[in-house]
């Protein structure tokens, strides 16, 4: 690259008259190169404005309802949040590699610059261009990892071990601390579902209502699903909201055929009479 760049250095020392004949359509370029550049950076700041309230579509006469809404409004974010990180990394890149161009094209148009010296540009915004290999991560200390891999697994016992022995006061706080140094954790789901367990044997049903939803919506297709959408139902229940009970209740043995639940969840829909 420094020997083109040398060459072209090099043929605008033999050719200085023809170069300082161009000089003036060579800044009217570059001045039009700056004006797009300046037109394509307020375009990317409208994108990072909100255009109004938010309007999301939530609707649903249903608990499960309104959770497959929220996961479609989900979806939809991600998407449009994907389709936006693209235009920025596009431009980003032209940005950057038009800056680098204009560089260099105003080194050529100054007698002192040496086209030889110019450096890499800098990216526009700063990090790195997009699809540039990143330095590589560090390897992960395995000691460290497995003393928190222990942690974990002996914060869940301890909760577990306060529900079995009706300490619920203990265990719902235990389970909710599990929750917050553990977010996204692999045992969140049951978690959660022994959470509302306890909150239930301490009277606290609508608690328990939310925590055994926290343990379906985290893990809707994992092995405590079914139980934690029975649950939900039996609580909401015991909440005197029979018909969003009689819908999630109807929806385990739709969503689990076969599952233990399945049988629990038709009994407490006789005892609801839900139609």
């Amino acid at each position: 690259m420094r020997k083109v760049i040398g060459a072209l250095g090099l043929a605008l020392v033999l050719c200085g008259p023809l170069a300082a004949q161009d000089n003036t359509q060579t800044l009217a370029d570059i001045r039009q190169e700056l004006t797009v550049l300046n037109v394509e950076i307020q375009r990317l700041r409208r994108e990072f404005s909100t255009t109004g309230a938010p309007n999301p579509n939530l609707s649903g006469s249903s608990v499960l309802e309104r959770v497959d809404s929220i996961e479609a409004e989900l979806q939809r974010l991600t998407r449009q949040t994907e389709q936006l990180t693209q235009r920025v990394d596009r431009v980003v890149a032209d940005g950057t590699n038009r800056v680098g161009d204009l560089e260099f094209r105003l080194c050529e148009l100054e007698p002192d610059c040496d086209l030889a010296s110019l450096s890499e540009g800098t990216t526009l915004g700063g990090g790195e261009l997009p699809g540039a290999s990143a330095a590589p991560a560090p390897e992960p200390d395995v000691e460290q990892g497995g003393q928190l891999a222990i942690a974990e697994q002996s914060q869940f016992d301890a909760a577990n071990a306060a529900l079995a022995e009706g300490s619920y006061d203990k265990a719902a706080r235990l389970f909710a601390e599990f929750d917050t140094a553990y977010p996204g954790s692999p045992l969140a789901a049951e978690a959660h579902l022994n959470r509302g367990r306890a909150l239930d044997n301490m009277g606290d049903t609508r608690e328990a209502a939310r925590a055994y939803l926290a343990s379906f919506t985290g893990d809707p297709s994992g092995p405590n699903a079914a139980e934690a959408l029975f649950q939900l139902g039996a609580a909401l229940g015991r909440l005197g909201q029979v018909d969003q009970a009689c819908v999630t209740l109807g929806e385990v043995s739709a969503r689990f055929p076969g599952a233990p639940a399945v049988a629990k969840a038709t009994q407490e829909m006789a005892t609801l009479n839900c139609t």
